[in-house]
């Protein structure tokens, strides 16, 4: 079974991630990102899911309200 993140868990992880975006400041902000990927996706443990993410993340990106609507658990 996968493990799943109820919407207030969802919150939680989004207010994190964005502190931690302004800790590592613009000049920083991608090299984060990118670190965070990689040490996501090794935990995560499968290239092919982590490639499914990928295009899911980069669907609508244009459209926020598109963006929380694919997120699952989205409004």
């Amino acid at each position: 079974m996968t493990p799943t993140l109820t919407i207030d868990g969802l919150e939680e992880v989004y207010d994190q991630l964005a502190q931690a975006i302004d800790q590592a400041g613009k000049q920083h902000a991608e090299l984060f990102l990118v670190k965070l990927a990689l040490l996501s996706a090794k935990q995560l443990g499968d290239a092919s899911v982590f490639g499914e993410l990928i295009e899911t993340a980069l669907l609508d990106l244009a459209d926020p309200e598109t963006v929380q609507a694919s997120i699952p658990g989205g409004a």
